[in-house]
């Protein structure tokens, strides 16, 4: 309590002194020292604002990591650390008002608690005799405060002391004047449940205000309007039971300042977000709602979760049964089969191998599967991190990145698994992929020369040991390419121009799809948007607004496009347009047209790369099977359009040639893959024997 009294009581008992001498009376004391409590931290609420405007506008982005980290806590931390350091954003500032509550009630209390010491500034010393003269022998909590009312109510039992306190009679005066009542209330004492006075009404009263405070917060706070039903009434109802319950344990006086302090919490609330609206830096109606589920669909959300618990242990246990094992695929999801088809179908029609297949989708469409060589599980995020390390088979396969850098680690029971990783993209390892992703990794499927030169220079950079890169080729491009050619293809009559955009943070519909549309429509092309799937998922209010501010054009000019069941329309139309999409390099690929890029900010997932002297395919083709475009120059887009349409064939030439050189075995990527599979798993079998 000294080391309380020091720091806090001594530093807040001279502002009480000087709010009581100012206002002359205890109560209205208390209301101006919490009136100067906020006044004093009012920049630091304006800043916590400020940072909860920032959360808020990155909850996009987070729901982003969210997702592409489903099941990895340590990688889903390590992401929204980086995006918070990135948009110096602070999860702390917006605890720091709150924070500050502490100490400063602390020290309120501690004034109360002794007002000979810090409103007549008396010395202990001097504390202790006039204790002595009432029989009060410790001077702990509220000592002072029956001193006080002893002097106040029967002075002439400290005549003793009239030699021996230097102004013994201005003291007495003074202290005759303080008045601890405030409009009826006494501040000194401590409110009772027992006791049914007056001083009922200031837990009451602090239990109100906090309601109203709560249900204001609810209202205009920026971060708790985000909170669900759930987290804003939980925190209500908490606020109201400690505010209640706080005002019954402490004198009425600190009762008081909760009171004001509650009330003026709202005044502080309105008044930054007048200063900083957010409505002015959250754009609340082009933000996905959370949608809203029933009872019932909540009950059948737990019965799922917990049906998919016992079958994900039912088929971990079905799968550490399985003896020599040899060969894993692991899948994040039902949507990576297309990466591996190719090579399991090469596998199965050329070996006995059984195939085991982990998938952390219940749906998967691998449950679907008749080939008697496929063996399919289901693992659950939640265990798939003990799953891997206790994995026995010869090889695992994955298309996941960051082996061993986050959830998803090595085996520890068999040292001498072959992890073998092929992309989901052809894209470039040191741009697209975070640094270190791939370094233990022990076999590398390359798709082109550009995997091969990149992973080399990698281990040169970070003398990192040499890897197995087996020249594959992109499975899933050839069997864009076999699709392709099994369709008839006509010439349009009309133009057919598709806008494809990526979904990412400042992709062309949220950035510059006004200005495109300006440049194109009523030309005489046929355009068609067709967004993301997971951009249609998550902002329906944007694809609202695209529709209805294009509704006048819908039908023989333009379309939205929002079913992905087919990919005509990729491969029908003459000309792409999208922003980092790699639709691009499958489109032009697969089809031998141009693709016509819009330069927005780019997607980096490696901060170093640059470190690696190689510049990323992402970047390099961009002009090379196509034309790429400045977000600052779009008033040229019409002509730059017209001028490739007017070339497909110019293209057609160039665009093949630039696959043959950036893509190994075009047509037999399954051969070369599965190939090395199949001795690698022999050769394994063999040492064993």
């Amino acid at each position: 309590m000294d080391i309380i009294n020091t720091v806090l009581g001594i530093p807040l008992g001279y502002i009480m002194y000087f709010c009581y001498w100012l206002v002359r009376d205890y109560g209205w004391a208390i209301i101006l020292f919490t009136v100067l409590a906020k006044v004093v931290m009012f920049p630091i609420s304006l800043s916590a604002q400020k940072n909860s405007i920032k959360m808020v506008k990155l909850q996009p982005q987070l729901e982003e990591i969210k997702v592409n980290c489903a099941g990895n806590a340590d990688m889903a931390a390590e992401e929204q650390m980086r995006l918070f350091k990135k948009e110096k954003y602070s999860p702390f500032v917006s605890m720091v008002p709150t924070l500050l509550q502490i100490p400063i009630i602390l020290g309120l209390i501690n004034v109360v608690y002794n007002p000979l010491q810090h409103l007549f500034h008396l010395s202990q010393e001097t504390i202790t005799m006039l204790a002595g003269c009432v029989g009060i022998t410790d001077i702990g909590s509220g000592a002072q405060l029956q001193v006080l009312n002893a002097m106040q109510q029967t002075p002439d039992a400290f005549s003793s002391l009239q030699g021996a306190i230097p102004g013994f009679d201005q003291l007495f005066a003074n202290v005759s004047k303080i008045n601890l009542h405030f409009m009826g209330f006494d501040l000194s004492q401590t409110p009772s449940i027992t006791d049914l006075s007056i001083l009922i009404w200031i837990p009451i009263l602090s239990g109100l205000s906090a309601l109203l405070m709560c249900i204001v917060q609810n209202k205009i706070n920026v971060l708790q309007r985000e909170q669900g039903f759930l987290g804003k009434w939980g925190m209500t109802i908490f606020l109201v039971i400690f505010s209640t319950y706080f005002a019954f344990v402490v004198p009425a006086g600190i009762g008081l300042y909760w009171i004001v302090g509650n009330l003026l919490a709202i005044a502080v609330m309105y008044i930054c977000n007048l200063v900083y609206n957010p409505r002015k830096y959250i754009d609340y109606e082009n933000r996905s709602a959370k949608p809203k589920l029933s009872k019932e669909e909540k009950a059948a959300m737990r019965r799922a979760a917990r049906e998919n618990r016992e079958r994900s242990k039912a088929d971990e246990k079905r799968f550490f049964a399985e003896p020599d094992k040899q060969l894993v695929f692991y899948s994040e999801s039902s949507g990576f089969y297309k990466y591996f088809e190719r090579f399991i179908d090469y596998i199965t029609a050329h070996s006995d191998i059984v195939i085991h297949y982990v998938t952390s989708d219940p749906n998967d469409q691998i449950f679907q599967s008749s080939n008697d060589h496929i063996r399919p599980y289901f693992i659950d995020n939640r265990d798939m991190m003990t799953f891997m390390m206790k994995m026995d088979a010869d090889m695992v396969v994955m298309t996941m990145p960051d082996l061993e850098n986050y959830y998803i680690k090595r085996s520890l029971v068999r040292k001498d698994i072959e992890y073998l990783y092929l992309d989901h993209a052809m894209a470039s390892f040191h741009l697209t992929l975070r640094e270190g992703a791939l370094d233990h990794y022990d076999t590398i499927f390359c798709y082109g020369p550009n995997h091969v030169a990149e992973i080399r220079a990698i281990e040169k950079e970070y003398g990192l040991p040499a890897k197995r890169l087996v020249k594959t080729g992109y499975g899933l491009l050839d069997s864009m390419l076999e699709n392709y050619s099994a369709q008839e293809h006509r010439e349009n009559p009309v133009k057919e121009v598709l806008i494809a955009p990526s979904w990412q943070k400042d992709n062309l519909l949220d950035l510059c799809l006004d200005p495109i549309m300006e440049q194109l429509l009523g030309k005489g092309y046929h355009l068609t948007i067709r967004p993301h799937p997971e951009y249609v998922k998550r902002f329906p209010a944007k694809m609202k607004r695209i529709t209805e501010k294009y509704q006048d054009k819908l039908g023989q000019e333009l379309e939205i496009q929002t079913d992905f069941s087919s990919n005509s329309t990729v491969y029908d139309a003459d000309l792409i347009i999208t922003d980092w999409s790699a639709i691009a390099q499958e489109f032009s690929f697969t089809t031998k047209k141009p693709s016509l890029f819009i330069n927005t900010p780019m997607k980096v997932m490696n901060a170093e790369y640059k470190r690696i002297p190689l510049e990323p395919l992402d970047i390099s083709l961009r002009d090379r099977i196509g034309v790429s475009v400045d977000v600052d120059k779009l008033d040229t887009l019409g002509e730059v359009v017209g001028d490739l349409l007017s070339h497909t064939e110019d293209y057609r030439e160039k665009v093949t040639a630039v696959v043959e050189e950036t893509v190994y075995n075009i047509g037999h990527s399954a051969e070369a893959g599965g190939k090395y599979i199949l001795a690698s798993l022999a050769q394994k079998k063999q040492a064993r024997h």
